[in-house]
């Protein structure tokens, strides 16, 4: 279908009902059961943007930045920007090795139940296949249709297949092009690879000018409900800028478009958003490298990448360490939210080693205790111990020392978790929340203990009791650098 035809299939489905587009009714949208059940997901940037690998996924704004490192290493590196343009990356990024079974393989092996390509990024290249424009993977580069392989594969391994686009952001991204000699320069018309180029915008300011027009923001929603259509996601995610008061009457619709789609299909859908794009109940509330202090009573879901300083793969990523990644995990869960981990794959397809070895260290933690993880709820207490995040977006710029008196609390399966968030170096475990309890404290543990274990150590012996102190379980043989989970059975 043409932009037009879609756009009349979305009045169509729309009106056909029964989501309207006012947030009254998309209020009504239920969370998928599963989102609740599968606490982990991946998030994938992969795109053009790969093949420089340097500094960070906006390389195709930053290159066009008179005086900035990207701008400076792109002439060194390839020459002129109107010489060598971002474009002229896209027949070198050929995904050569690129096999969607093999990424999904290490994924669910990681625990995770769902994944989150990004369909398309800020730079403007789709990642599928595209009736809209001709600036896809499947036409060029890789010359595949990337989407497509990663939801088939996803599927064959029983995960949920989610996508993300960022095209909402490309109304300014490429701007800065304009201001000198580049490649990107008039005339340009809709459909071009570069289209608008507008001048960036105040990303603070939500009416800021000059705001998207309505051929843009039709562009937007036609190529949005394209991937909807062909791809049928469970979940849908999009990035910061959709809280513009220009996409408002734009994203409405679309969200009653894909909502009434899931009726169709017999699937509930949401869709992920930041900066209360949307109205709070009508999707799921997203927090971007960060979270909250204390446990929501509602699902959230937190965005993260394996490395502090890019989500796409560079010569130059920081790293988190493995633990670091299993802490937030644990600390995300404790508190009702998902976490959406990013990978950056390298251009020709593979995960980089980074990346793996994360994933490889996060699967055999969920191996033992991802019980504790997957299906879980939310216990009474979230928390106990000193260490605590500081809650809100942009938190993940340095590690948290988690001490032995840290733990973090599920439930599910028929018992209580407690997660030591650092294993104390004798096996000695004291649990606060647990402490013996009288009287008419009752916001106290007043449950009968009947068995504590250590999950991947139950043939361990340990010892356990419980004072006015605390649980207390002697588990000498126990050790771990990684956050250890007491299983805790009541009667």
């Amino acid at each position: 279908m043409n932009e037009q035809e879609i756009l009349k299939t979305v009045d169509d489905v729309i009106a056909q009902g029964p989501f309207r587009p006012t947030w009254e009714s998309l209020m009504q949208a239920r969370v998928p059961d599963w989102f609740r059940e599968k606490r982990l997901g991946i998030f994938t940037h992969w795109g053009v943007y790969s093949v420089p690998a340097y500094s960070n996924e906006w390389y195709s704004r930053n290159m066009y930045i008179q005086g900035s490192p990207a701008y400076t290493h792109h002439i060194q590196t390839y020459g002129p920007q109107k010489e060598f343009g971002y474009k002229d990356f896209i027949p070198l990024f050929t995904a050569e090795k690129f096999d969607a079974r093999e990424w999904m393989e290490l994924f669910s092996q990681a625990g995770a139940g769902y994944i989150f390509p990004v369909a398309e990024h800020h730079d403007g290249f789709q990642m599928y296949k595209s009736r809209l424009s001709h600036w896809n993977a499947a036409e060029m580069g890789p010359k595949r249709d990337v989407l497509g392989e990663l939801k088939q594969a996803a599927q064959a391994k029983g995960m949920e297949f989610c996508t993300s686009s960022h095209r909402g952001e490309h109304w300014f991204f490429m701007g800065h092009g304009r201001e000198f000699d580049s490649d990107i320069h008039e005339p340009m018309a809709k459909g071009d690879f570069y289209w608008p180029a507008m001048p960036e915008a105040d990303n603070q300011n939500l009416t800021s000018q000059p705001c998207p027009t309505e051929e843009y923001l039709e562009d937007w929603l036609a190529r949005t409900a394209e991937i909807i259509l062909n791809y049928q996601p469970r979940l849908l995610y999009f990035d910061w800028w959709i809280q513009h008061r220009a996409f408002k009457p734009y994203l409405k619709k679309l969200a009653a478009f894909y909502y009434n789609c899931g009726h169709r299909w017999g699937q509930d859908v949401m869709i992920c958003y930041k900066h209360d794009a949307m109205m709070f109940g009508s999707g799921i509330p997203e927090v971007e490298r960060g979270g909250f202090a204390q446990a929501k009573p509602y699902p959230w879901q937190t965005d993260t990448a394996v490395a502090r300083n890019s989500w796409c793969y560079t010569d130059s990523l920081d790293y988190k360490s493995s633990r670091e990644i299993i802490c937030t995990l644990i600390d995300t869960v404790s508190k009702g939210g998902n976490l959406l981990l990013n990978i950056g794959p390298k251009a020709d397809g593979t995960i980089p080693q980074g990346d793996r070895k994360i994933l490889t260290d996060l699967a055999a933690w969920m191996q033992v205790n991802g019980q504790a993880i997957n299906g879980s709820r939310v216990w009474r207490r979230s928390m106990e111990g000193p260490v605590s995040i500081q809650e809100g977006q942009f938190q993940d710029q340095q590690e948290l020392t988690y001490t032995p008196a840290d733990y973090r609390f599920t439930t599910g399966h028929g018992a209580i978790y407690a997660i030591a968030m650092q294993c104390p170096a004798d096996g000695c475990f004291t649990v606060e929340s647990f402490a013996d309890s009288r009287g008419e404290n009752l916001e106290a543990f007043h449950g009968i203990i009947s068995d504590v274990t250590v999950l991947g150590f139950q043939h361990t012996p340990i010892t356990w009791r419980t004072d006015a102190r605390g649980l207390h379980v002697t588990a000498p043989q126990v050790h771990s650098d990684f956050p250890v989970t007491l299983k805790i059975t009541v009667e």
